[in-house]
């Protein structure tokens, strides 16, 4: 570690927000995390006395978020790191799934970050120094059955964070998407909202899929700490990278998607090229 940094992650009550910010502690960072409950308030800032401060946020909130990053600047100082890790995942057949409940989804997955991006840049941009993460998913670049609405809003996510890592390269502030695969937090269990099923003609191709879903909770491949560790080093170096998968089934799957879809565009090359204009 070059020097001690202050973090400002979003969601640290549990999954990847909880175990990024207890090995940041344990590294001699200081962490401002937020919460939504007195509870979750105290029980983080007992992990340090001196670097672990909680702040009550909801990330939809966004009237309160710039005061409560303004207020952050000016009680601990410059912020080094900013990580967009709040978020939930939604599970729901897309034509059962009520409109609302997509709303839901992306003022909590996509607003909710940029709110809370967009009222540090200031802060960043006039240092000229910065690092935004946003947790996004192998989700913002495959698709599973029953996720539409996650991974709409990781894919919209994905694409923010990959088009504001070139507007801000001029100012040295970086941004990395950091799509973890399937790990050992919370995500489908009681953080996963699951829309009721509805539809008979679903039942044969998506009951089984979310009951491999269910039982597989807890179980996932992953280890939440080991990805925080990943994310130490990412912030550690001097040339993050804009976008880093975590674990060998994100890898997989990613790679797999990818030659599908190069494969894709190369049997269908001469039909996209006919729509040019020619003189």
């Amino acid at each position: 570690m070059t020097r001690p940094k202050t973090l400002f992650i979003t969601g640290v009550s549990s999954g990847f927000g909880h175990a990024l910010a207890t090995q940041a502690l344990a590294a001699g960072h200081r962490v401002v995390g937020t919460m939504r409950n007195e509870a979750d308030l105290q029980a983080f800032q007992a992990l340090s006395a001196d670097n672990a401060h909680g702040v009550m946020l909801d990330v939809t909130d966004f009237a309160r978020i710039d005061s409560v990053v303004a207020q952050t600047e000016a009680t601990f100082g410059p912020v080094d790191v900013l990580v967009n890790n709040a978020g939930y995942g939604h599970e729901g057949i897309f034509e059962e799934s009520p409109l609302e409940e997509m709303r839901r989804q992306f003022d909590v997955n996509v607003f909710g970050a940029v709110a809370v991006t967009k009222a540090f840049l200031p802060f960043f941009r006039q240092r000229r120094a910065g690092h935004i993460l946003n947790i996004t998913s192998m989700g913002g670049t495959i698709t599973m059955p029953g996720i539409a609405y996650y991974c709409g809003s990781k894919f919209a996510l994905e694409g923010i964070s990959d088009t504001l890592s070139k507007e801000l390269q001029p100012f040295n502030i970086f941004v990395t998407a950091v799509a973890p695969g399937s790990f050992r937090t919370d995500w489908a269990g009681r953080s996963m909202q699951r829309t009721a099923r509805s539809i008979a003609d679903y039942n044969e191709s998506f009951d089984p899929v979310r009951k491999a879903r269910e039982d597989k909770n807890g179980k996932q491949l992953g280890d939440p700490q080991k990805a925080a560790q990943a994310m130490l080093q990412i912030i550690d170096s001097a040339t993050p990278p804009a976008h880093l998968l975590l674990g060998s089934d994100a890898l997989a799957l990613v790679r797999e998607k990818l030659q599908r879809a190069s494969s894709e565009i190369d049997q269908w090359e001469a039909l996209t090229r006919s729509t040019d204009h020619r003189p």
